[in-house]
């Protein structure tokens, strides 16, 4: 419940649109009430011939009338209460109805101060004709149906727009944190599992702060009007018919629960929907080549399976609460029928010696009684569905805030220091790394790569090459030891100033589904057409590129798979030299393209390298020829040599 309101917090920053949505809400409440009571003037008009002018003076005149009568029988009982033959039993008698006809006599003024009131609005806006009456109050009772459903209309705007806005914000702000968290952190969930954050958990959100605005306002505005009219015309018969509240208002608390508990069962089951779809869509090629296919089709139809069992066990609960709290509104209904309908054909005020009201009441008083408590049980009915989607939100909520609460381990300084272009030394210090905390894949590793220098990373597979280079790259922070640029810890400069000045290839070619000119660009977004066909032409891409019928303007499809192998790599080597950075990460950049392309994109790099630290992870010759220093890593041990060493060794 805790991050649900926070959500709700969060919302109230647009408290101007919330204000004028609950005014909307009011108003929708005092239109729904309106009508039921409207009937009233209709009823009393249509029953007795009489213009409402004259219901309100026979009304008058009757409480005045009883008034007197009270204060008479009031002074009679005071006297005898004073007269010493007076037994105590008498007294009792006597003091009893007096306090009988003081309440009695109080509702009789609130009468005649309501009748006083009342008087120069009827004479001013209601005719004294008993059709033309009925004529215009069916005609406030079609104008406010109109402005009630305009209000509803506006209020559901509003509000869905507030909870859009939030969801669209927690969408952006879980995007915001995977592009921040380091790739352990993000590897934890995956990519699927942001998807799912993104998609389905933030619109569980909306869902309930829809409801919370929406309906757990409008529909309580209108049971209360409702409750508040009933209230009127007998507080007693009112609190007799609310008798059921508390057993239902139990019932639903537990409901509840039970909803909380499938709704987070129904988003468990989602994250796993999302992690066997991504996972073997993403993978189909492997899938096909082992002819796994009998395989993912089963795995999938099991997790849509468990979702279904879920989603069900979930309808059924949100099923059973409009029986629920359609029983309170029944038995509100039925026992203001059978008490009202006992106290209006027996001219009585009492039931079992509880007084329900203070005068015998009339038949279009009890009819106007019974539309109020229907007029209630309708948005009573409403509440259930109301309850569900509160609960779907706040289950919602507790997935996504503990995520965005969640510190990227790769935290910026307040206050980054800038270091000149370009750079003199890079420098470990002593480094350790663990991505688990019990395998080390780097052990105290102390290297130095000067500025232009071109170093050869070699070792067995595993044995912490990309390890190396991703701490470099600052993509992990080290277990243990530092990293420096120029003496520099790199916790110390701006992630973006650090990165700028790094351009990587990596074995494994990411592309976007757009056209090669994007994907290019994206090196660096501010160059012109000519720089990126020339940094096309220097990775040799740019002849395949203008053999397409789209030349640069050809669309890659998914992750560049219209694309063959070298075509995806020669364009990741034209991104990267575009980006023009002074430090170059070639991850087997080279181990996708055939023999002719690689000597002369070894051609292209021996220019290009000139002037720029270069570090490649490779076991090519033909790459290792580029260096001029040597570091093999074997099991997490590092050792570097200079090529002249290598040779006469």
């Amino acid at each position: 419940m805790h991050y649900f309101l926070r959500a709700l917090k969060e919302a109230f920053k647009s408290w101007p649109l919330l204000i004028a949505s609950f005014l909307c809400s009011a108003g929708v409440a005092s239109l729904w009430g309106a009508n039921i009571a409207a009937l009233f003037p209709i009823i009393e008009v249509t029953l007795n011939g009489d213009s409402l002018q004259q219901w309100n003076t026979r009304r008058l005149e009757g409480a005045n009338t009883r008034i007197e009568s009270s204060h008479a029988e009031i002074k009679r009982l005071t006297q005898q209460l004073e007269s010493p033959e007076s037994t105590d039993d008498l007294k009792i008698q006597a003091r009893t109805s007096i306090d009988a006809l003081t309440l009695s006599m109080r509702g009789d003024e609130v009468v005649v101060y309501a009748s006083h009131n009342l008087t120069p609005w009827l004479d001013r806006f209601i005719p004294t004709d008993p059709f033309q009456t009925i004529l215009l109050v069916t005609g406030f009772v079609v104008v406010s149906t109109f402005l009630k459903h305009i209000f509803m209309l506006a209020s559901a705007l509003i509000v869905s727009w507030v909870a859009m806005n939030i969801s669209r914000n927690i969408r952006l702000s879980v995007f915001n944190k995977a592009l921040e968290l380091d790739r352990s952190q993000f590897m934890q969930r995956g990519a699927s599992g942001f998807m799912a954050q993104v998609t389905g958990t933030s619109d569980m959100l909306a869902g309930g702060l829809t409801s919370v605005f929406g309906g757990a306002v409008t529909e309580p505005l209108k049971i209360f009007a409702c409750l508040a009219g009933a209230w009127c015309i007998s507080w007693q018969l009112t609190l007799a018919c609310l008798t059921m509240a508390p057993v239902v208002g139990f019932l639903m608390v537990w409901l509840n629960r039970r909803i909380r508990g499938v709704s987070q069962r129904i988003l468990d089951r989602a994250m796993g929907f999302h992690h066997v779809l991504f996972e073997s869509l993403g993978n189909i090629l492997t899938v096909q080549a082992y002819t796994m296919e009998k395989f993912e089709k089963e795995r999938f139809r099991t997790c849509t399976k468990n979702m279904m069992r879920t989603g069900m066990w979930h309808t059924f609960y949100y099923t059973l609460a409009n029986p629920i709290t359609e029983i309170l509104g029944i038995g509100m209904v039925a026992t203001s029928i059978v008490v009202g309908a006992w106290l209006v054909i027996n001219h009585e005020t009492q039931i079992f010696g509880i007084t329900m009201t203070d005068r015998p009441m009339t038949v279009p008083g009890i009819m106007v009684f019974f539309g109020m408590l229907i007029g209630a049980s309708d948005p009573v009915r409403k509440l259930s569905g109301v309850f569900t989607g509160i609960n779907t939100g706040i289950v919602g909520a507790q997935a996504l805030y503990p995520l965005l609460d969640t510190p990227s381990r790769l935290t910026e300084s307040p206050n980054p220091k800038s270091l000149p272009s370009p750079h003199r030394e890079i420098r470990l210090r002593n480094v350790s790394f663990s991505y688990d905390g019990i395998d080390t894949v780097l052990r105290d590793v102390d290297l130095v790569i000067n500025f232009g220098e071109r170093v050869a990373i070699v070792g067995p597979n595993g044995g912490g090459k990309s390890t190396l280079v991703n701490l470099i790259c600052r993509f992990y922070d080290p277990t243990k030891g530092a990293v420096l640029l120029d003496g520099v810890l790199l916790t110390d400069l701006s992630l973006y100033d650090l990165r700028r000045r790094i351009a990587i290839v990596t074995q494994q070619t990411e592309l976007f589904n757009e056209t090669i000119l994007h994907n290019i660009r994206y090196g660096r977004w501010d160059a012109t057409v000519l720089e990126i066909e020339a940094a096309a032409q220097k990775a040799h891409a740019h002849e395949f590129i203008t053999e397409f019928p789209d030349g640069y303007n050809t669309m890659v499809g998914p992750n560049g798979y219209r694309l063959s192998g070298g075509q995806r790599q020669r364009i990741a080597l034209a991104r990267a030299f575009l980006r023009d950075a002074e430090i170059l990460v070639l991850d087997e950049a080279t181990s996708q393209i055939d023999v002719e392309s690689e000597r002369l994109i070894h051609d292209a790099l021996a220019m290009y390298v000139a002037n720029r630290t270069v570090i490649m992870i490779t076991h090519r010759a033909s790459t290792l020829a580029l260096a001029d220093t040597i570091v093999n890593i074997d099991h997490g041990i590092v050792t570097k040599k200079a090529v002249n060493e290598r040779s006469a060794a």
